[in-house]
């Protein structure tokens, strides 16, 4: 889908005024006066470009919204509030706007980034109401198939409203005079389940865009494991009025053996590492596990929002292998995201001293050598491939945990996104990553399929339980179960973490757990304390933007706030 991308910005003249900043989805920024001349992929590519970017001008300049538009990005504003709160990392700049509230679990209805997910998600919808209902009457084939893409689309985000705020300011028309309607937990979910099932018929068959032509279309694959996805939380979002764990698994099934898990290992990087590096789009095993990615490319689709978030946020200057020349020094690993690896915590190596100054790439890689803490040495220590973690001697001295969080050094390094290319060739750009985000990946199939078992049996493995973890730790090169018995409800929420840390998901899954607020599950500078404390039961939710309850009398805020 590159040339998707390229020839996205032809789609502009159906963009106009986009200046709009509500949060909801009354948005008036498309101009319903103008042309609806424009050609069918151009307009269509615009859709999927709501994903990965976040203007008219690449990385800054025209943005969607009017607000900080390196801030203002779908994969950025649900990965803060996933990711930010969770036991995975940490933000280094606690004078940051919000950082604080979002990090510690004490956000309230004025909380600037929950604001800025829900006019993202808003606004995203208010382009694929416009589009469909521009294309309400097409009868063409190839038209048809577009608006069951863009429907899609419009469910991916209704799912992040549904998660994130149990709730959603719903519209499925473009209609600039009428206020968006309050749908609320089983209501919204069904309607999601309705939706999806009327557009998977629609829809190209499964894995039939899972190529190097089409490689970031949505087709039925994206659409089952969303449904499973959906189904896997059904008891969350429902209150306890549905228990779809079966229909989880059903759907699971129809993907099973339709895509591959990347296993082969390439010029010293696993297959693992392959999914989050800068050729994921050319390299072929790579793409058969991606089911759906969010493309990136660092000449043609730049933005703050996406892959350069992911890796820029993660290096400080001076590491080796940074993969870009702008490193933000943000992100980093919180210590109990490493003692998913690291049971032991001081069992992670890390190196005392830091580079000295000057120090040539490979000088500090062989003196990381030297100290055993390179990502290769911590991956071996740890027996597992997908501990990517950085605690050698570039850019400074790391610690494992630290009484008080004061700057990127206090936490060891995140390197699981990469702007490097497993084949050795040259990325486009230094700064704007070439790497596409695997949205859906293959992987999240066995870790359904396996979750919603132990759920149907009781709270209990079986051997379909079994079979599917260690699809995930086989291709790890990690320590495999025997024993059913060795598979615990910790066992299968540590697993999510180990494979999915870093991908924008992990407050939802702990949530499914019971592991989010409360004090089932402490972790560290959790309620904002270094060794953690339980937070009220509230917070399993975001709050609705306080914007949106004053200027929409349909929407009600959430219990607590």
């Amino acid at each position: 889908m590159r040339h998707i991308f390229i020839k996205s910005t032809t789609a502009v003249l159906m963009l106009m005024g986009l200046t709009a900043c509500a949060g909801d989805l009354n948005i008036s920024s498309i101009d319903p006066q103008s042309s609806t001349s424009y050609e069918p992929m151009g307009l269509l590519a615009k859709q999927y470009a709501t994903l990965g970017l976040t203007g008219q001008k690449g990385a800054a300049g025209n943005g969607d919204i009017s607000s900080d538009e390196g801030e203002s990005g779908f994969y950025r504003t649900t990965f803060n509030l996933m990711e930010l709160p969770s036991d995975e990392c940490l933000w280094a700049w606690t004078t940051d706007t919000d950082i604080p509230q979002i990090q510690y679990i004490k956000w309230n209805s004025s909380s600037p980034r929950v604001q800025w997910a829900y006019q993202r998600l808003g606004y995203d919808i208010t382009q694929y109401n416009y589009y469909l209902t521009e294309t309400s009457n097409a009868t063409d084939e190839a038209t048809l198939g577009y608006r069951a893409e863009v429907r899609f689309l419009r469910a991916l985000h209704y799912w992040y409203f549904l998660d994130l705020f149990h709730k959603a300011p719903f519209k499925n028309t473009f209609d600039i005079y009428e206020l968006p309607v309050e749908k609320v937990g089983k209501e919204l979910y069904d309607w999601i389940d309705q939706e999806l099932t009327e557009i998977e018929p629609l829809m190209a068959d499964v894995a039939a865009y899972n190529n190097s032509n089409d490689f970031g279309r949505a087709d039925r694959g994206a659409a089952y494991l969303l449904h499973a996805r959906l189904a896997l939380n059904s008891e969350v979002y429902t209150n306890g009025a549905v228990k779809d764990y079966q229909k989880a698994i059903d759907y699971c099934n129809l993907l099973d053996g339709k895509y591959q898990l990347s296993k082969t290992a390439k010029n010293g990087y696993s297959g693992y590492a392959q999914v989050f590096m800068a050729d994921n789009d050319e390299n072929a095993q790579a793409m058969k596990e991606i089911i759906l990615p969010i493309r990136q490319d660092g000449l043609t689709a730049r933005c703050y929002s996406g892959a350069n978030y992911l890796v820029s946020s993660t290096r400080i200057a001076g590491m080796p292998f940074a993969g870009t020349s702008n490193c933000w020094s943000c992100n980093f690993a919180r210590p109990s995201l490493v003692q998913k690896f690291f049971p032991t915590l001081s069992d992670c190596p890390v190196s005392t001293e830091k580079a000295p100054d000057g120090a040539t790439e490979e000088e500090i890689n062989d003196l990381d050598t030297k100290d055993g803490t390179s990502t290769k040495q911590i991956i071996a220590k740890a027996g597992d491939d997908r501990a990517m973690f950085y605690a050698g001697r570039g850019g400074g001295v790391r610690k494992l945990e630290s009484d008080i969080i004061a700057g990127f050094l206090s936490g060891i390094s995140i390197v699981k996104w990469q702007n490097i290319r497993s084949d050795g060739g040259h990325t486009h750009d230094i700064e704007f990553p070439d790497t596409d985000i695997p949205l859906l990946r293959y992987a999240e199939m066995y870790l359904i399929r396996a979750e919603a078992n132990f759920r149907l049996n009781g709270n209990v493995a079986n051997e379909q339980t079994r079979r599917d973890m260690n699809e995930l730790r086989s291709r790890a090169n990690a320590s495999t179960f025997t024993n059913i018995t060795d598979i615990t409800e910790t066992t299968i929420i540590d697993e999510w973490c180990r494979e999915f840390y870093m991908e924008g998901r992990r407050r939802s899954d702990l949530i499914r757990f019971d592991s989010f607020a409360g004090d089932k599950y402490i972790w560290s500078w959790k309620n904002g304390k270094k060794e953690g404390s339980a937070v009220d039961k509230h917070f399993n939710l975001y709050p609705i933007p306080l914007d949106d309850t004053n200027n929409n009398p349909n929407m009600h805020q959430n219990k607590g706030y």
